[in-house]
C-alpha cells in the first residue's frame, strides 16, 4: 500500500489531514482505490485519488455553509496500489472490516466501481446485523457478469445483494438511475427495488427525495453511500449518460442523507482526469468529499459557524 506521505509533501485536505494523528484520534479516514481495470467502456479514473488530492492543497477548511473545518481531523492513508484484482479486493477488504469493526468513518476514492465490492464486502464481514447501501449512480450496477467478469464495475450490487448482511435488493436505495442492461431488465422484473430515477428525481425535487429516501432507510441502523460521479450531468468519467443530476441537487440531497441517516462511510468512483480537459469532474468530486465529512462533523459539533445570524 502507498501512503500519502510516499506520494506528496504538501498539506492537503484543506490543512485537515493529520499524518501524525493515529485511525482512532481522526474524525475521517481517507483512502484511494486507483484501479480501473474492470472499467467496461473507457478508463482513466485509476488517476482520479492522486487528481483529486492534488485539487486540495490550496482550499481553505470551509464548507458551503460557511461553517469553520479546521477543527476536523483527517487521516489520508494513501492508495492500495496493489493491480491484480483479486489481490488487490483481499487488502481492501481487510483493511474496511477493520474500519467497520472500530467505527471509523471513512471515505474511498475510486477508481472504477468495481471497487466498492470489497468495500461492502468488509463492512458485512465487521457488522453483525444488517445495514443499507444508498447507491446514486447512472446505471444500477446490477449485472451478474459483464464483459465475462463477475467483478466489473457494472456488477456492484449485484454482489452486495449476495452479502449476509444485505441480502436482498430491499436493502439498496438506487437513485439517479437512468439506463439499464438487458441483465437489470430482467432483475427488476423479480425483484422490488428502491428505486428513483433521474426522471423522476427531477419530478419530485431533492426535498421529497431525500424524505423518501430517509424513511425507507431509516429501518436500517447503519448505510454506506456510493456515489457513482456519472450520476451527474458530467462528462469526466468512463461510462457517462446525458440527462443526469445536477451538483447543486446532489449536494443537497447529501445534506438531507447525513442530517436523516447514520451514515458510516461513502465513496466517489468513475472520476477519470484524462476523460475531462476542464476537470469539472474532479472539482466536483474533491467537493463532494469535502462536504461529506463535513456533514459528518457537524453531528458532532467539530463544525463552528461563521455566519452572523
Amino acid at each position: 500500500m502507498k501512503t500519502t506521505q510516499d506520494m506528496i509533501k504538501e498539506p492537503i485536505w484543506g490543512g485537515m489531514h493529520h499524518p501524525e494523528k493515529s485511525e482512532a484520534e481522526a474524525n475521517a479516514i481517507i483512502f484511494g482505490i486507483p484501479f480501473d481495470k474492470a472499467a467496461s467502456v473507457l478508463r482513466g479514473a485509476s488517476e482520479a485519488p492522486a487528481r483529486i488530492r492534488s485539487m486540495t492543497y490550496t482550499i481553505p477548511p470551509t464548507n458551503e455553509y460557511f461553517e469553520d473545518m479546521s477543527g476536523v481531523t483527517i487521516k489520508d492513508i494513501g492508495d492500495f496500489d496493489e493491480q491484480d484484482q483479486i489481490k488487490l479486493f483481499k487488502q481492501v477488504r481487510e483493511k474496511v472490516t477493520g474500519l467497520a469493526g472500530d467505527g471509523r468513518f471513512f471515505a474511498m476514492i475510486g477508481g472504477d466501481h468495481s471497487v466498492t465490492i470489497p468495500v461492502l464486502q468488509g463492512i458485512d464481514d465487521a457488522l453483525e446485523d444488517e445495514f443499507g447501501i444508498i447507491h446514486i449512480d447512472t446505471h444500477f450496477d446490477l449485472c451478474d457478469e459483464l464483459d465475462g467478469n463477475k467483478l466489473s464495475h457494472g456488477c456492484t450490487q449485484r454482489r452486495a445483494t449476495e452479502l449476509k448482511h444485505i441480502g436482498s435488493p430491499e436493502n439498496i436505495f438506487f437513485i439517479g438511475i437512468r439506463s439499464a442492461e438487458p441483465d437489470e431488465l430482467v432483475f427488476m422484473k423479480n425483484n422490488k427495488l428502491n428505486l428513483i430515477s433521474a426522471t423522476e428525481y427531477e419530478a419530485m425535487g431533492t426535498g421529497a427525495v431525500a424524505e423518501r429516501v430517509v424513511n425507507t432507510m431509516k429501518k436500517f441502523g447503519r448505510i454506506y453511500i456510493t456515489i457513482d460521479i456519472d450520476a451527474l450531468d458530467t462528462w469526466g468519467t468512463g461510462t457517462p449518460q446525458i440527462g443526469g443530476l445536477s451538483t447543486r441537487q446532489l449536494l443537497d440531497l447529501l445534506r438531507g442523507l447525513f442530517d436523516g441517516l447514520n451514515i458510516i462511510g461513502f465513496d466517489v468512483v468513475e472520476v477519470a482526469p484524462p476523460l475531462d480537459p476542464a476537470l469539472g469532474s474532479v472539482y466536483a468530486g474533491r467537493r463532494l468529499i469535502t462536504e461529506c465529512i463535513g456533514h459528518h462533523a457537524r453531528k458532532f459539533g467539530i463544525l463552528i459557524p461563521c455566519r452572523m445570524q
